[in-house]
């Protein structure tokens, strides 16, 4: 066993324990931070598969900004875990099972790419390119379509969060100008007919030494 394969097994171990602890863990803001710890360690094993653009784009992307606003949202929300985790353990068998199944599917379907008999050669332009630019081309040339459709997705997603969270606020004016040109004398003003004086009520008489 070399260096890389020995740093390959102890990052993917740490990333396997940080995952396990970000579900178990009690507290909230610990959940996150075992988050980042597997965010790093998945960064370290693209670094070893000579994937640098990924890894870093992994550590700024969601290490820097994604991870930073999910302590900020949950620091800000002050959520009450005690009552989210009534029944974790109870449940935890049948959510284990589950997470077993769909990653022995996820083996079987990844299985395939890991059986080929060579590993295809890269040109030498691509080699002199550097790793980021090959990266590029080969998105917006040989993947462009499944990119497209990913970017859909994600602004689907994005419209979809946005009208599900959207609230109407209460303390904001607005006019409707619908309303405005609807609208017509006599709903804004309304003469009213009443007399000029109005008699007093009489109060009943009450008996000498008697009590009203």
């Amino acid at each position: 066993m070399n260096t890389t394969s020995a740093l390959f097994y102890l990052f993917s171990a740490v990333l396997l324990v940080a995952a396990f602890m970000v579900i178990t863990a009690r507290n909230t803001v610990h959940a996150a931070l075992y988050l980042v710890l597997a965010f790093f360690n998945a960064s370290c094993i693209w670094m070893l598969l000579h994937a640098e653009f990924l890894a870093i784009t992994l550590v700024l992307v969601y290490v820097g900004a994604v991870m930073v606003l999910f302590l900020f949202v949950v620091m800000m929300l002050d959520i009450n875990t005690e009552t989210m985790r009534e029944g974790f353990w109870t449940h935890f068998p049948l959510a284990a099972f589950i997470g077993v199944l769909i990653a022995f599917e996820m083996a079987l379907v990844m299985k395939g790419g890991f059986n080929l008999p060579s590993a295809k050669a890269m040109a030498p332009e691509v080699l002199a390119m550097g790793n980021t630019k090959a990266l590029g081309v080969e998105i917006y040339t040989q993947y462009l379509y499944p990119l497209q459709v990913a970017a859909v997705l994600l602004l689907v997603a994005i419209i979809a969060a946005i009208a599900l969270t959207l609230r109407k606020r209460k303390d904001s004016r607005s006019q409707n100008p619908a309303q405005q040109v609807r609208a017509k004398a006599a709903d804004r003003v309304r003469l009213v007919k009443m007399p000029v004086t109005v008699e007093a009520p009489s109060t009943p008489k009450t008996p000498e030494g008697g009590q009203a």
